[in-house]
């Protein structure tokens, strides 16, 4: 039998992603543990919501790993992954909003599969200085942080792939790329050939972040498909926000990343947030991660708002408008909470492949 969803404005279910595994040096898994000592939960609480501090997944720590050059930690990686989905999967069930801090970026992959456990189609939005386009064929690095979207639409390391089972895990068209301001020649040879959405840093910082998140959420989304949204502390130009162990330097201005974060964040069928990236070893005096606790309250706290009151329709709409309806059901609100999981929930005995993956 299908899973009826029930979402919960006001309850957040926070999960630490304590890992660096996937990064190239240590310091992500510091990053849960840093943003609570910045009273991320007391001020979610104070904003409204009702927090669930689900606490942190089993800490991995990036060591050097010349036996996968290509690929390296991806063992520990799969842990990470394994450990954190059902922690998703529960959230969601639960009706609650799945809040993911950390940690390295591919987390992500696990916030996305533990979506799909009750939704058939899913999005992601992207935020992040980097297109992650890079496959172990193409990465000089052997980073499989750097590889996170091609493990998600099916062309990065085999071992990523096959985490999902069915791939792609979101399909390139429910992509959308927010704030990419370096690329490798390959990820640019391959996105010049690619359905996916993209607005760059440089777009962002010409139009505006709420401008163009506005309209990047209505042409991707218009407010039917659930999605994911994926905020790396980098997307901020390095010259705000240096604690991060890739900063760019031509990434778009804190003002901006705040503006958009703000919009994604308000979306009704948003489903799941995953924050990464802040390394709290290059912020000895603690004012970054409480910048990234702003961040992440003030965005959050858009979905609490009431949605604006619609004009008044003229009289005589309205009066021809309730003489040709005759049905006794009400009709449903806009940007209603509930939600009809479109896909069946597996018997434990099933696998992820026995999944439905029908965009």
């Amino acid at each position: 039998m299908a899973v009826r969803i029930v979402r919960q404005p006001k309850k957040i279910v926070l999960l630490g992603a304590a890992s660096s595994a996937a990064a190239l040096s240590a310091g992500h898994e510091r990053a849960p543990a840093a943003l609570r000592a910045a009273g991320l939960v007391a001020r979610l609480e104070n904003a409204g919501f009702e927090v669930v501090d689900a606490g942190d997944i089993a800490t991995k720590i990036y060591r050097p790993d010349e036996e996968h050059p290509r690929a390296r930690n991806f063992p520990a990686v799969l842990e990470v992954l394994h450990d954190l989905r059902p922690r998703v999967e529960a959230a969601i069930k639960s009706g609650a909003l799945p809040v993911v801090i950390g940690g390295d970026g591919i987390v992500v992959l696990a916030i996305l599969a533990g979506a799909r456990r009750y939704y058939r189609s899913v999005g992601l939005v992207y935020m992040d200085s980097d297109a992650d386009l890079n496959t172990p064929a193409t990465s000089a690095s052997g980073s499989v942080d750097g590889m996170v979207i091609s493990h998600i639409v099916g062309r990065g390391a085999a071992e990523m792939v096959r985490f999902w089972g069915e791939p792609p895990l979101v399909r390139e068209p429910d992509i959308l790329l927010f704030g990419a301001n370096r690329m490798d020649l390959s990820e640019e040879q391959y996105l010049a050939r690619s359905p996916m959405p993209r607005h760059l840093a440089s777009e962002i910082s010409a139009r505006g972040g709420a401008v163009v998140a506005e309209q990047a959420a209505e042409r991707a989304h218009a407010g039917q498909r659930e999605f994911i949204l994926h905020f790396n502390v980098d997307v901020i130009s390095g010259r705000e926000f240096p604690a991060t162990n890739y900063p760019a330097l031509d990434a778009i201005s804190l003002a901006d990343a705040r503006a958009a974060f703000a919009v994604f964040a308000k979306q009704p069928q948003l489903v799941g947030i995953n924050v990464s990236a802040y390394n709290p070893a290059l912020d000895p005096d603690g004012s970054y991660g409480k910048l990234v606790v702003d961040l992440i309250v003030d965005a959050l706290e858009a979905r609490l708002a009431p949605p604006p009151e619609k004009p008044a329709e003229p009289a005589a709409a309205t009066e021809s408008a309730t003489a040709v309806s005759t049905s006794n059901e009400p009709a449903p609100a806009a940007g209603s909470a509930v939600a009809e999981a479109s896909a069946e929930e597996p018997s434990p005995a099933e696998t992820p492949s026995a999944e439905s993956n029908t965009p």
